[in-house]
């Protein structure tokens, strides 16, 4: 038997009860600590929260309205519309009133609640405040102090693990992206040449959505410029039919092909074809015209390395035309220079990217670990 099944055996014997969350935990509203000012620095001290995804929405130069959070004093911000939440344990300062700032009652195992509360399965189906009416009206099990405080040790560690991996992926992310600006750095260097004269750069095409027969059962990939999210593209959601090809004047594009989107909330993003398909007519394809001294995946790269330039600077700029595009000056080095930089960085890539054997894979590994054990230590058999 493991240490949690002897301590549930000597102090849980006859299995464990429920208690409402409301019976453990405190709450108060966020007003005086919401920032007054959005104009955000990351030079800044304090951190403005959400309780949702983004959590840390930026940092304020504001002093006063602070919540003093810490590690002997932690608390759980809540939003109180879709019921999605967050441990912390520093001092910020909230963006909106739509949360409710979550404590422990005196005595309470507080990081045991907040384990449980991640394994209370709840979707809200309405746009209403949640925690008085329903979140805190919800039961989780509540063993003897010492099964609740084996079961925080246990996940503790598990949470230190994936924190550990995330901060070695942010780390090796910085290195690439430094590695990634060193190497395609080519200024002063007289190896420069029009896009337009080195590749094939063309749009695509959007067959009539009205001729059943552009798309139904068509099987020719075909992309939208949400695609382009500067990495390789492996799929697509939408498929033409060949006729659907040819009357869309488009064509079928080659693999290892890069993608550039013209317009859109996705203007200046790249993608790389790793399969054959075909895009509509916001996307441009780039494909080098001589293979033998130019390769497509060291194009990808660089023009890649180019959109927060591009953006900042054609920030008032609402379409990539495909004249400007061909003139944009990308460096030719030797075949033997470009290869040599693919090589790195595709390491790098696949490092801080490729979600089946880099980092990503490695910590979604562990947070499924997490979750499984975390479900198995909250599943108890009930008390009669």
């Amino acid at each position: 038997m493991s240490k949690i099944d002897d301590l549930i055996a000597k102090y849980c014997p006859d299995g464990v009860g429920n208690i409402k969350l409301g019976e453990l935990l405190d709450y108060s509203q966020p007003t005086k600590y919401i920032v007054e000012s959005t104009k955000y620095n990351d030079d800044f001290e304090t951190p403005v929260l959400t309780a949702g995804d983004s959590f840390i929405l930026g940092y304020t130069n504001e002093t006063e309205g602070i919540y003093k959070a810490s590690k002997d004093s932690p608390v759980i911000i809540f939003d109180d519309f879709t019921t999605s939440f967050h441990w912390v344990d520093f001092d910020f300062k909230v963006k909106s009133s739509a949360m409710k700032m979550i404590t422990p009652k005196e005595g309470v195992n507080f990081k045991y609640v907040y384990y449980a509360m991640k394994n209370i399965r709840f979707k809200p189906s309405s746009h209403a405040r949640h925690w008085i009416s329903v979140y805190s009206e919800f039961e989780i099990p509540y063993p003897a102090p010492e099964v609740r405080q084996e079961i925080v040790d246990i996940l503790d560690r598990f949470t230190k693990l994936e924190a550990e991996l995330e901060a070695e992926l942010e780390a090796r992310q910085q290195q690439y992206a430094h590695y990634r600006d060193e190497l395609l750095n080519f200024d002063g260097q007289d190896i420069f040449e029009d896009l337009g004269l080195i590749c094939d750069v063309a749009s695509g095409g959007t067959p009539s959505k009205a001729k059943k027969e552009y798309w139904d059962n068509g099987d020719i990939p075909w992309l939208k410029s949400e695609s382009c999210n500067n990495e390789p593209v492996y799929s697509a959601s939408n498929y033409i039919t060949e006729l659907g090809l040819k009357k869309s004047s488009a064509k079928l594009l080659e693999r290892e092909t890069t993608l550039i989107a013209l317009v859109g909330a996705t203007i200046f993003k790249t993608a790389f074809l790793e399969f054959e398909a075909t895009t509509n007519q916001n996307i441009a394809s780039i494909k080098s015209k001589d293979a033998k001294n130019l390769n497509d995946k060291f194009v990808f790269y660089y023009i890649t390395n180019l959109y927060n330039d591009l953006k900042s600077k054609m920030r008032d700029y609402g379409m990539l035309n495909l004249t400007t595009l061909r003139q944009f000056k990308i460096p030719v080095p030797p075949i033997e220079e470009q290869e040599r930089i693919v090589a790195i960085l595709d390491k790098f890539d696949a490092l801080v990217n490729d979600i089946s054997s880099g980092l990503p894979a490695e910590i979604t590994a562990r947070r499924q670990q997490y979750e499984h054990y975390r479900d198995k230590l909250l599943t108890f058999k009930e008390a009669a």
